[in-house]
């Protein structure tokens, strides 16, 4: 067997070839992060193995920057493994005694290179994992987008306080198209208590589509001309450019939600046969877990996940209990869909619900009764997607 470490870096990777019987085929050398570095690495690994020769390729999980070369090393047929840098840092510290630790990328090339030999229950990265990465960064887009969305919601609410406080009384949202349509034009009390009330009611009515009528109107701007909001113009100004802004970031998340339901139609995945689980969260939970097939059992899933305890034993001191706290590593994307996911699971399936009940009719705090059925739930998910079978309820 032969073992290639590769510390990935922005623009160029350090490597490390070893034999399994511990020689140095290839000390540390360093190729450029082009196409002509990547064809270098593979002729120096060919030069390095024989026909016979099972190859391993390590690199550490860095993001983007390793994206471009794993594509290639899977490209070309190799066994090719992504490590967490987390993984590796422990490895490194095993083999050392000093408190200190020498990290460097030479270093941490050959690390990798060894972790692939002493082959420490390492799965392979399969073409499906690599194109996975299309959903994952879809999903990820739309969680950023929509947070942004929220935080201009935000600022929406926080100006009309300042320019028409009594608006929020009158409607049932002011995050509505109506709303939102009259703002544009009359950003503030002030603006909509000099309106034409024709073209006011217009206005009102088109963006509501007839919900909201002449009487509505009527009420608005009465409550426009006694209200105690401010009159600034620089607020108004904000108002109408935070609106436009909105406006954009729901077609822009719109798109992103077109093309995140194309792949997972395509995909058809037993998990949105769960109850309460839509293609949006779904998308999020297959993107950000990846290839099922890298999990032996669903307990190393809430362990990739960060949802299994931590676990600190010392003689007679042991954690548990109270003292156990979830270790909330990972993905904190797939932390998030799982628990969003939970929430409507345990509303709309009736065993989870019972569940859910169960664990709070025990004293447990919410959060904590939900983190239970989440792992329940990641279980389900784990049996679901790796025998193919859709959901059947109890």
């Amino acid at each position: 067997m032969v073992c290639v470490g590769i510390d990935v870096a922005k623009d160029k990777h350090d490597c490390f070839i070893l034999s399994s019987d511990g020689e140095v085929l290839a000390d540390v050398f360093t190729v450029a992060n082009n196409r002509e570095g990547f064809e270098t690495l593979l002729q120096r690994i060919r030069s390095c193995a024989r026909p016979t020769d099972n190859i391993k390729v390590g690199l550490e999980a860095t993001g983007h920057y390793s994206y471009n070369i794993l594509g290639f090393l899977l490209d070309k047929g190799l066994a090719t493994y992504v490590i967490n840098p987390l993984h590796t840092n422990l490895y490194r510290k095993s083999l050392s005694l000093r408190q200190t630790q020498t990290k460097t990328d030479r270093i941490d090339a050959r690390t990798i290179a060894s972790m692939l030999m002493s082959d420490v229950d390492l799965k392979s990265y399969t073409d499906t994992a690599y194109h996975n990465e299309e959903l994952k960064s879809l999903t990820r887009y739309r969680f950023d987008k929509v947070q942004d969305r929220a935080r201009l919601k935000q600022s929406v609410s926080r100006l009309v306080n300042i320019l028409f406080p009594e608006l929020e009384t009158l409607v049932p949202t002011l995050h509505m198209v109506s709303v939102y349509a009259m703002l544009s034009e009359f950003p503030g009390a002030k603006q909509i208590a000099d309106a034409h009330l024709t073209h006011f009611k217009t206005i009102l009515s088109d963006a509501s589509r007839g919900r909201y009528d002449r009487d509505k109107a009527v009420e608005i701007r009465e409550a426009a001309r006694r209200s105690i909001g401010s009159a600034m113009p620089a607020k108004s100004l904000e108002l109408q450019h935070t609106i436009r802004l909105i406006r954009e970031l729901d077609k822009e998340i719109d798109e992103i939600e077109a093309a995140i339901k194309a792949i997972v139609d395509e995909m058809a995945p037993p998990i949105l046969t769960i109850p309460g689980i839509k293609y949006r969260t779904g998308a999020m939970i297959l993107a950000e877990i990846g290839d099922f097939s890298r999990f032996d059992s669903p307990d190393k899933l809430l362990a990739y996940a960060g949802l299994s305890p931590s676990t600190y034993e010392s003689g007679k001191l042991k954690a548990t209990g109270s003292y156990a706290h979830m270790e909330k590593r990972g993905s904190r994307y797939l932390r998030y869909a799982l628990f969003n996911a939970t929430k409507y699971v345990c509303m709309w399936e009736p065993s989870f619900k019972a569940y859910l009940a169960k664990k709070r009719a025990e004293g447990k705090h919410y959060n904590v009764a939900i983190s239970h059925a989440a792992k329940k739930l990641v279980r389900l998910i784990f049996a679901l997607q790796t025998s193919g079978k859709a959901f059947q309820p109890a």
